[in-house]
């Protein structure tokens, strides 16, 4: 069995660990992600986990940390059997997802287990189809809008992208009569900053109530033409929808920076830079890896910004490579995650982010970014300036 070191886990915690948490791991921060860029905080933390490969093989490695099996994932086919064999031995619920996702979604399908998690996550799959909802049009609609305002002040930021980017959610969500509600919106990202904190903030009944009943209120008109309108219980699984979809606008303006078009051009932005930074498994029992055992609740963790961005399995690592996603794929490039606990609306979401992209593009001209792309990008801090199309550079 591979145990780090007392310094290669100190190495681990400092430049992986911490800096992925202190970013902030359900919603970000935007004063850390700009010193994270500044730093580029993620190069470091992929060349520790170079290092930790290279001097320990490829098991998973066993930090020295007192009271808690932790191992870390270096190998990629390590991390496709991680992955597919959940929740079973590996389950998804583990104790700090529990703690953070408890502060606003206690009842949500990643956070379930058991049949209870099996009933939810078929509902999951039920109502989040594309074919539901237009979201193709309630997208452009909103993007023509968003359009006309760059052009009167010169330049797309992730203020203006952001509050267009909520009406799309709402309105695709809740339907047209949630397009306005920012303080439904407001109030879930105040508990998501408490959920960044798990154990360590208490919880606020009194917001979350509040959240829940504003929310049970649009969810009970069950809009013809939203994702409310699907037949079952959804009270307890919209929190993670609007959870996730915050995550696809982060990616949808990272890849109009970079010049991105089309459903590979969100796949490859969320290779470069995942906004979901830390995969994490508990295992329920006793586990053989490489011949060697790692014992019950174990917790293994799967940075993927190193298995994106390894330049010693991809020649493209740091590069615009859209075309990696129409040949076969590496099991630990993992956007959506994968396996049983892939993303249940991963289809809904590449088609609201690509035609968000695309017809942005249709409108903005951005300069190609040079190579090697950054490891870091702090999506508060773009800004596209408003160029006639056409006039690309």
């Amino acid at each position: 069995m591979a145990i780090s070191s007392r310094l290669d886990t100190a190495r681990v915690l400092a430049t992986v660990l911490l800096p992925t948490l202190a970013k902030g791991v359900v919603v970000r921060r935007p004063g850390v992600m700009a010193a994270a860029e500044r730093v580029q905080s993620d190069a470091r933390a992929i060349t520790t986990m170079r290092g930790l490969r290279d001097r320990y093989g490829p098991e998973p490695v066993r930090l020295r940390i007192t009271g808690r099996s932790v191992a870390v994932l270096v190998d990629p086919t390590d991390v496709g059997r991680l992955l597919a064999e959940s929740p079973e031995p590996f389950a998804l619920a583990t104790k700090e997802k529990k703690a953070a996702l408890a502060h606003f979604q206690p009842h949500g399908v990643l956070i379930s287990e058991g049949p209870g998690r099996e009933h939810l996550r078929a509902l999951n799959e039920r109502a989040l189809r594309p074919e539901n909802v237009p979201a193709e049009a309630i997208v452009r609609d909103e993007a023509d809008l968003l359009t006309r305002h760059v052009t009167s002040t010169g330049e797309l930021t992730w203020e203006s992208f952001n509050q267009a980017w909520w009406r799309i959610v709402r309105r695709i969500v809740l339907g047209n009569g949630a397009r306005g509600d920012d303080q439904l919106t407001d109030d879930l990202k105040a508990l998501r900053e408490n959920a960044n904190w798990a154990f360590l903030h208490p919880r606020q009944r009194g917001l979350r109530d509040r959240f829940q009943h504003r929310l049970d209120e649009h969810l009970a008109r069950r809009e013809e033409g939203s994702l409310a309108a699907q037949p079952g219980d959804l009270s307890g699984q919209v929190p993670h929808w609007l959870f996730a979809f915050d995550a696809a606008g982060i990616v949808t303006l990272r890849a109009l920076a970079l010049g991105a078009r089309g459903m590979n051009g969100i796949l490859e932005s969320a290779r470069l830079w995942p906004t979901t930074p830390v995969i994490l498994r508990e295992s329920t029992e006793p586990t053989r890896w490489h011949g060697t055992w790692l014992p019950e609740n174990t917790e293994f963790v799967v940075f993927t910004p190193f298995f994106h961005r390894d330049p010693d399995r991809l020649p493209f690592a740091d590069s615009y490579a859209p075309e990696y996603w129409d040949g076969p794929l590496d099991p630990a490039i993992v956007p959506f995650s994968a396996g049983p606990g892939v993303c249940p609306g991963r289809d809904l979401v590449l088609t609201v982010a690509a035609t968000m992209l695309d017809t942005l593009s249709e409108h903005l001209s951005v300069p190609s970014p040079g190579t090697p792309l950054p490891a870091t990008l702090n999506h508060f801090g773009i800004r596209v300036p408003a160029q006639p199309a056409g006039s690309r550079v």
